[in-house]
């Protein structure tokens, strides 16, 4: 007999799309995301949903990709305001200005980081717990906070480094996404802690 799939209570209100359910059983939670690339992809991902859903974030991701050459930090840190004002007429990512110049300031951001403090952009962000997945061990959704003590360490020390768009809340869930917390439900068959 084949084991019944368990997806976190939060999948549900999502059952019908495939880019959410691929993102909770792919991706989110999972301490995987080590190349800085895909951190500053998640990163810049978490700062354009700001204000609005990740399914949307989500649903622009391909553009986005294509918009920041593929998060390359170099040449995103290189994009002047010319690149700024063609993608502010870019209908197929959410083109919001504030946004697009934080994506670009934080991608300054981060090569600062790595060429002074830090080997990596990763090795920055698993810093906060030594390496350590945190795991709250979630028994129902409604547990998950939006923010924590940590979140407001982290955000505090970015803003200090100079980071934008960096809120306790948006880096809660940027270190949900990235697998340094894990939220995912004790049932959850795509939970690490399963695996």
């Amino acid at each position: 007999m084949v084991a019944k799939i368990k997806r976190c209570a939060w999948v549900n209100n999502y059952q019908y799309s495939k880019l959410m359910t691929d993102y909770h059983d792919k991706e989110w939670g999972q301490p995987n995301q080590y190349s800085d690339s895909q951190l500053f992809e998640l990163l810049t991902l978490e700062v354009f949903q700001a204000g609005l859903s990740w399914e949307t974030s989500l649903k622009r991701r391909s553009a986005m990709i294509k918009a920041f050459y593929a998060f390359n930090i170099d040449r995103v840190a290189e994009m002047t305001e010319k690149d700024i004002l063609r993608l502010k007429t870019n209908t197929e990512i959410i083109n919001n200005t504030l946004k697009i110049t934080a994506t670009i300031h934080n991608a300054k951001i981060i090569k600062q980081l790595t060429s002074y403090s830090f080997d990596s952009f990763s090795d920055y962000m698993w810093s906060f717990t030594d390496g350590q997945v945190i795991n709250h061990h979630i028994i129902d959704n409604i547990d998950i906070p939006s923010q924590n003590e940590l979140s407001q360490l982290v955000s505090k020390d970015m803003k200090k480094r100079g980071f934008k768009f960096i809120g306790p809340v948006i880096v809660y869930s940027y270190m949900q996404a990235i697998g340094i917390i894990n939220d995912h439900e004790q049932n959850c068959s795509f939970n690490p802690d399963n695996f």
